[in-house]
């Protein structure tokens, strides 16, 4: 697992493949603290929805976060804390834990398992996906690592960061977290 924690900028973890939990190899999980301000919103979940649609992340949800390790090979998340606290696990057994707090946004790329490890009674969770690539849920079985392995660089970059539109972060970020990856495998080729 490596993190990167820039002043100012989103949180970023990549996580290793722990032989059940794939992990996404490529793309860092992203971490917007404080990302939609809520403060004084009686509807936070239309707020968080509202947002979302109007970036084209679509499928939207409300709920909590499993108490199990999973994950979705074949479709990134993004995840969006309205009401309460939680703490999840990014990146099964051995990865990191983080607190998360109303406007809160964390974007999970394919492949990433996520867990809730501790959460307020009064959580409410808004998700979404893009409109590219398929829903999933995996909980860890040697036949689901091997097809995840698989289907995980098959799913395609969102076009759009789910809180700041196309020329957001995210979209930036993951261009260029691809555009190294491509580079490392042209190397490794040509060596």
């Amino acid at each position: 697992m490596h993190a990167t924690h820039p002043r100012n900028a989103p949180e970023t973890f990549l996580f290793d493949d722990d032989g059940v939990i794939p992990n996404n190899p490529v793309l860092s999980l992203v971490v917007f603290r404080d990302a939609i301000d809520l403060k004084g919103s009686a509807h936070p979940e239309e707020l968080i929805e509202g947002t979302f649609r109007r970036h084209g992340w679509i499928g939207i949800w409300r709920n909590g976060i499993a108490t199990y390790a999973h994950y979705h090979s074949r479709i990134h998340e993004v995840m969006a804390i309205a009401r309460g606290r939680a703490r999840v696990r990014f990146g099964g057994e051995h990865g990191t834990e983080i607190d998360l707090k109303v406007g809160d946004v964390v974007v999970l790329p394919a492949g990433t398992g996520h867990q809730r490890m501790h959460a307020t009674s009064d959580l409410v969770v808004i998700g979404a996906y893009p409109p590219t690539g398929k829903y999933d849920l995996c909980r860890g079985s040697k036949a689901e690592h091997a097809q995840a392995l698989a289907a995980m660089p098959e799913v395609p970059l969102p076009a759009a960061d789910p809180v700041r539109g196309k020329g957001g972060p995210l979209v930036k970020l993951w261009a260029a977290e691809t555009r190294a990856a491509a580079e490392r495998r042209r190397a490794e080729n040509a060596a």
